[in-house]
């Protein structure tokens, strides 16, 4: 069976594993390392060491390792292998896709073909395979965690666009002029109920304390939610979507969050055709962003 190095990289942390052609992750072959915001090139490259390192060791004996994927926060560029990621601003021009191979030649004794996306394309991709938008003719997968990113399928094609980036939804402008993630995503959310009164740090804390009854947690949660649906509804209007898929740490900050994104998609949208777009939640889980870093190179 033909195996896939995955490799998944964002905002607070980096991750890789084996992934086999049915879209299974190897036993034994995922792990993990920090990120962040104060990540540099030194940083990153002992980090895809560990994790190739970790991932490579769990090969099954006889499988065909055909090459590695990587899904990165973006923006990426895909020709040059590099990346240039919001939330790690030091590590800007990082050659990713280099540290990769480099690892793997250091295992292997020969580089592995290596195929750079950014991480919402990638989600995209899993989703499209094995998740939430399998039957969708058009469709739109999205991560709200520490940022937010997405990615678009078309009639079961990933729409990657002329440098790899498309469906960076992240950063399109809302309110104020701030960037969809800048509103929307945990730490945003966040820092915006801090400065409300809140006294909380984390989306965890935002969780509890909403769950508990706390207005200003409660607030920010729906704030999240009604900025992402109504950049959807905007999604939706330009490409004609049937389904989008939520994925990401955030998206689990409450029961209903999926529910609220799509109330607000649904209010913000001006026609038909954009109203009618579902929105549902990551079929994937969290493995989701290494099912669809592999599928960069098994699909």
């Amino acid at each position: 069976m033909r195996h896939a190095l995955a490799v998944d990289v964002g905002g607070t942390k980096m991750e890789a594993a084996l992934v086999a052609e049915d879209g299974t992750l190897v036993p034994g072959s995922r792990s993990r390392q920090a990120t962040g915001r104060e990540a540099t090139a030194a940083t990153l490259d002992a980090a895809v060491d560990a994790i190739v390192r970790h991932a490579l060791a769990a090969l099954p004996s006889g499988a065909a390792l055909v090459g590695a994927g990587i899904g990165s926060a973006g923006p990426v560029d895909r020709g040059a292998g590099t990346i240039m990621p919001v939330n790690m601003p030091r590590a800007h021009g990082f050659g990713l896709a280099a540290a990769v191979r480099t690892a793997t030649a250091a295992v292997l004794g020969s580089e592995l073909p290596t195929v750079l996306g950014h991480d919402g394309g990638a989600l995209a991709l899993a989703e499209s395979w094995l998740g939430a938008t399998q039957d969708a003719g058009a469709s739109l997968s999205i991560v709200v965690s520490t940022g937010v990113g997405g990615g678009f399928v078309v009639n079961g094609a990933y729409i990657s666009g002329a440098t790899g980036n498309a469906g960076h939804l992240g950063q399109v402008r809302r309110e104020g002029g701030l960037t969809l993630e800048e509103i929307a995503a945990g730490p945003a959310s966040a820092a915006w109920a801090q400065q409300q009164g809140w006294g909380g740090a984390t989306g965890e804390d935002l969780a509890r304390d909403a769950a508990a009854g706390d207005a200003t947690a409660r607030a920010a949660i729906e704030r999240s939610a009604r900025a992402v649906g109504e950049a959807l509804a905007d999604a939706a209007t330009l490409v004609d979507l049937d389904v989008v898929a939520i994925g990401g740490g955030f998206s689990r900050v409450s029961a209903d969050y999926i529910d609220l994104v799509q109330q607000a998609l649904t209010a913000s949208a001006v026609h038909p055709y954009s109203r009618r777009t579902r929105v549902v939640r990551s079929g994937l889980g969290d493995e989701g962003p290494l099912i669809g870093a592999a599928a960069l190179v098994l699909r």
